[in-house]
């Protein structure tokens, strides 16, 4: 089983740090975020429950939450619905020298994405195509270490939809693959080996609300063994 650990636990909500290469669900018999969460909290009764509100892609790593009860389910669900959770990855991408900058000031992808059918991707896509979602994205530069590669650059994401691999399609169809995403343009991270291959892609923190109380809770997730030190924000 994959190195799944939690971060914290409250009001029935469980933000658990996943690493690239698991899925947070998956049929019975295959390792998921799920299925680690009933084993720890109920032995791995196949009644026992664990909600599952919120989703990463089995390549990126980070803070996923997940529920203990229905009713924490319930409330994290209408939360993300109402886009009432504020979610903030961070990126680091190949940024060819022919591409202008994109400068410290946040800056706003709008796109219409639609998937595939039959598969486990989706592609841009015209506003009155049949299927096509509006997807929202502020994405801003950071500073990096001076030992970054000339062509690579730290960003910061903030997704205001969820669209099915929004953040990766966005980006690399602005000329900037996330390093290491094959299925959108980018070679594979060397010394990295089939499904449990990591993209350079990792929600960092998430902010919602207090099932009981209502009040902000902030979750942010270590960065992953696979980061770079040079792409560490300050």
């Amino acid at each position: 089983m994959h190195e799944l650990s939690v971060i914290c636990e409250s009001a029935g909500v469980i933000a658990i740090l996943k690493p690239a290469g698991i899925a947070t669900q998956s049929p019975p018999g295959i390792p998921s975020v799920e299925a680690w969460l009933r084993e720890r909290l109920h032995g791995g009764d196949p009644a026992g429950y664990v909600g599952v509100p919120h989703r990463l892609d089995r390549a990126v790593s980070g803070v996923v939450l997940m529920a203990a009860t229905r009713r924490a389910a319930r409330k994290l669900s209408r939360q993300f619905e109402r886009r009432q959770v504020a979610k903030t990855y961070l990126a680091v991408v190949r940024h060819p020298k022919t591409l202008p900058p994109i400068g410290d000031e946040p800056a706003e992808w709008r796109d219409f994405l639609k998937k595939l059918p039959d598969e486990a991707r989706s592609r841009l896509a015209e506003p009155a195509s049949p299927g096509a979602r509006e997807a929202v994205t502020f994405a801003q530069q950071l500073p990096v270490g001076v030992d970054a590669p000339a062509d690579a650059l730290l960003l910061r994401l903030e997704p205001r939809t969820g669209r099915m691999h929004q953040l990766r399609i966005q980006s690399a169809s602005r000329g900037m693959p996330i390093v290491g995403d094959e299925i959108y343009g980018s070679p594979p991270l060397e010394g990295t080996d089939g499904r449990t291959r990591p993209i350079m892609l990792h929600a960092w923190r998430i902010t919602y609300a207090d099932p009981d109380s209502g009040e902000p809770v902030v979750i942010e997730a270590p960065l992953p063994h696979h980061w770079p030190a040079w792409a560490t924000p300050v």
